[in-house]
């Protein structure tokens, strides 16, 4: 059905999500100038607009180039709210068939392009690319950026597996790695886009230490918590990339709304969780998130 057919005919929670992307379009511009070094980060941090509106809204948008999401939803950067790593996350806080699974104290997981595996095997995850640049400061004071932190994000591949667990790629360790913020509080990765699977929005997972000595063990991660890719971007993803197809089901009976993880946050938060990304299927996306921590 046309998107824009019976517009009139959607209902509350259609008008919620429709305010929720006008007010990511106009967000858009200030995302990447916080993602830009420390004098966007003070020039953000003055404003605010109280919405204070409960959460999740999906655009439900199908349109192909770039996102309106990302970035603080205020003008002023918040703290991340804190989600569940689980059940995937490697992070020495549980078992694979009995065994502890620890990837963060491997030799090779500190690195930007976490497309391969490391170690015994150097499968490529095959996927359309995704280079994130995620800027990390301090809620608590004035959006100061935080350099030195290390950064772990992990996710799963096209078709909705994740390394080290999933039987069909339990022998891989692709998609996980870890960064260390430079001086302007920014750690970059190269990935592939994550594909759907059932009862999950897509979504990507990061945990936050204080450095990369401590980076060793969940116990002492100080933030933990999820990025929402924006729909719009993933329905094209899905719909038109190979490796995806179980994903476009998955998408469509899947929302921020009803997603276990990102259904009792507020706008601000969900604005703030979602990358603003740009690029296509064929040359692949980059963006930018900010990622606020109470230090």
């Amino acid at each position: 059905m046309d998107k824009h057919s019976h517009d009139h005919d959607r209902g509350l929670q259609y008008d919620l999500e429709l305010l929720a992307l006008r007010r990511r379009e106009r967000r858009r511009a200030l995302a990447w100038l916080l993602a830009s070094g420390a004098t966007a980060f003070v020039a953000s941090c003055g404003g605010s607009d109280d919405e204070g509106t409960s959460a999740a809204a999906d655009t439900g948008s199908s349109s192909g180039g770039s996102s309106s999401s990302g970035g603080s939803a205020s003008g002023t950067c918040i703290a991340d709210p804190e989600e569940t790593q689980g059940p995937y996350p490697a992070d020495g806080s549980n078992t694979v068939n009995g065994m502890a699974t620890n990837v963060l104290t491997q030799s090779g997981i500190v690195r930007s392009d976490i497309r391969s595996s490391f170690g015994a095997s150097t499968t490529t995850a095959t996927g359309v690319p995704l280079a994130l640049t995620l800027t990390v400061v301090n809620s608590n004071n004035s959006c100061a950026p935080l350099s030195g932190y290390a950064v772990y994000i992990w996710h799963c591949d096209s078709g909705g597996n994740y390394s080290l667990y999933s039987n069909s790629v339990q022998d891989e360790n692709y998609l996980r790695g870890v960064q260390v913020t430079d001086s302007n509080g920014q750690a970059s990765f190269q990935s592939i886009y994550p594909g759907c699977y059932s009862g999950r929005y897509p979504h990507i997972h990061f945990e936050v230490y204080p450095s990369l000595a401590l980076a060793t063990l969940y116990t002492n991660r100080i933030l933990t918590s999820q990025m929402a890719l924006p729909r719009d971007i993933s329905s094209t993803v899905y719909g038109s990339a190979t490796g995806y197809s179980q994903s476009v089901t998955n998408l469509s009976q899947t929302t921020l709304a009803n997603d276990n993880v990102f259904r009792d946050n507020t706008s601000d938060q969900i604005a703030q969780m979602t990358p603003a990304l740009s690029g296509s299927v064929a040359a692949g996306y980059t963006g930018t998130i900010l990622i606020g921590v109470p230090a």
